[in-house]
């Protein structure tokens, strides 16, 4: 049976911590399904179809490397709901800091409260993402920064043209 599992975030825009937790991920799993989380109360940078086109632009070329399935789906309910209907049984979650791990573990508590059958793996990010969050990217474009160093070359680009003259 094949291990399939689920990575969930917002990803407005996708940043070097999300491309590093799918780096390991590939590494756990048969399969991996982004899930993009969309909120109606929420105004994105991007729409999901545009965060789903970025996603697939940095991630499917690691699960290629890796020898795994691929996929971007969106969801707008639980993120336990969403692994079950992608028949994941691995919810995976970046940490960066204490923070959180505390967060998180509340997190992992009540999902596997409501859905035991699905295992969260956390997995630490790398030094040189911990730092990076999409909203403080988001912020720092929005004022004119460089967010080169905290997101892949395309995304900085798209960045740039979506707030062109903002």
């Amino acid at each position: 049976m094949a291990r399939v599992a689920i990575y969930a975030g917002s990803f407005d825009p996708v940043t070097n911590g999300h491309i590093d937790v799918v780096r390991g991920s590939v590494l756990l799993t048969d399969r991996l399904i982004v899930a993009i989380g969309v909120h109606p109360g929420k105004t994105p940078l991007f729409t999901a179809e545009e965060r789903a086109e970025m996603l697939h632009e940095e991630c499917a070329p690691l699960a290629a490397a890796a020898g795994i399935g691929f996929d971007v789906v969106t969801f707008d309910d639980l993120v336990v709901s969403a692994a079950r209907r992608v028949g994941a049984s691995l919810l995976i979650r970046g940490l960066r800091d204490g923070t959180d791990l505390d967060y998180e573990m509340q997190m992992a508590g009540m999902n596997g409260a409501m859905a035991p059958e699905v295992q969260t793996v956390f997995l630490p990010a790398s030094p040189a993402t911990r730092p990076i969050t999409a909203t403080l990217v988001r912020q720092i474009a929005k004022m004119g920064g460089d967010v080169s160093h905290f997101v892949p070359a395309r995304i900085a680009g798209r960045l740039r043209e979506r707030l062109a003259g903002t």
